[in-house]
């Protein structure tokens, strides 16, 4: 077994593997340089599947991890375990993992599209605490803090099989996410969405129901771009509101993934794989478009929607020549941006369709 990226022995190895000649194995899991077990599978003056545990912990939140890491070492013992290689290394994970968490909102949509529920999962990062899309599904599941401030103490109580995540967010953390459960991260977010559900479905054994997912969804795309024809040549500006700051936002972000899939054209100053341009009022102008986009990432204050507003009533704005052509909307930034998964992609399509009057494909 790989916790971490280093091998250790988990199987239970029978009396007959010690006849055949295997030589005697033991081993010891560490956590934050505390040895809390010892295994070894040829004691046969006990039950050999009987594992011993020297706890050497210290503090009720370490305990709570080290138990719930040798309750998962077992559980993969029994059930077989599956190599997944991930941003972190290589790591094995329950052949049917039961107890997820999931620590990313993009990776929560993946789950719920694969038929999956997980027990813990990170809050949207708008909504109360899911978004509006998802929250019917998730009732009843554990909030183990946000993206950026997990509750690693949460995590242990829940006694998960298995975690998924992304370097992006959870680099830090995860000697103490892999001391809990076997722990499988993404490299990065914003327009990754597709190989980082592939990434979780080879985690928890659904490649198939990742793979239909994905084929309704492309099926989709083809039919909204061939509905499009013409109008696909459109130049999409996006621009997103937060608070404090406004972003023109480029193809390396969700929507301009999505946008990028249904084959839109984007404005010359936009058309990179790059993330986003911060921009002050001043430059205003590098909105212009065909069709301009908007989002707006309220969190609660009113304060970022004020700001909008106050920006889209400035004379810079109002003199933007899709501004007067009336080529602007608002749009939602849970679906457009911070989801980030295959729902939202989906009722994104959804969007696309209504603003240009097409036939809905689902």
């Amino acid at each position: 077994m790989r916790i971490a990226g280093k091998a250790i022995a988990s199987n239970v190895i029978g009396r007959e593997d010690v006849e055949r000649g295997i030589e005697r194995t033991s081993f010891s899991l560490t956590l934050s340089g505390q040895c809390i077990s010892s295994y070894d599978p040829t004691d046969w003056s006990k039950n050999h599947s009987i594992v011993k545990f020297e706890a050497c912990v210290r503090t009720k939140s370490i305990l709570l991890a080290a138990f719930a890491a040798i309750l998962s070492l077992i559980a993969v013992t029994a059930a077989g375990a599956r190599e997944v290689t991930h941003a972190m290394g290589v790591t094995d994970v329950p052949d049917a993992p039961k107890r997820i968490v999931v620590l990313t909102n993009e990776g929560t949509e993946a789950l719920l599209a694969m038929g999956i529920k997980p027990v813990g999962a990170v809050r949207s990062w708008l909504g109360k605490p899911w978004y509006d899309h998802i929250a019917q599904r998730m009732e009843g599941v554990t909030v183990v803090g946000d993206e950026s401030a997990i509750n690693l103490e949460l995590i242990a109580s829940l006694e998960p099989d298995l975690i998924l995540g992304t370097k992006f967010r959870q680099e830090k953390i995860y000697s103490q996410l892999s001391a809990i459960a076997p722990t499988v991260l993404s490299e990065r977010i914003r327009s990754d969405w597709k190989g980082n559900m592939k990434l979780y479905a080879a985690a928890v054994g659904k490649l198939p129901e990742a793979e239909a997912a994905f084929k309704a969804y492309d099926d989709r795309v083809a039919a909204i771009s061939k509905a499009l024809g013409d109008k696909k040549a459109e130049k999409i500006s996006l621009v997103r509101f937060m608070p404090g700051r406004t972003r023109i936002l480029l193809k390396d972000t969700f929507a301009g993934n999505v946008l990028s899939q249904i084959g839109f054209a984007r404005p010359a100053n936009q058309d990179r794989m790059e993330f986003a341009d911060e921009v002050t009022k001043e430059r205003t102008p590098e909105f212009e478009g065909d069709r301009l986009f908007y989002l707006v990432y309220d969190t609660g204050d009113g304060k970022t929607a004020a700001a909008a507003a106050d920006w889209t009533s400035d004379p810079l704005w109002n003199n933007l020549a899709v501004v007067k052509a009336g080529k602007v909307g608002a749009v939602s930034d849970a679906v457009w941006n911070t989801a980030g998964g295959i729902l939202a992609a989906n009722l994104m399509l959804d969007d696309i369709e209504k603003i240009y009057g097409l036939p809905a494909s689902r």
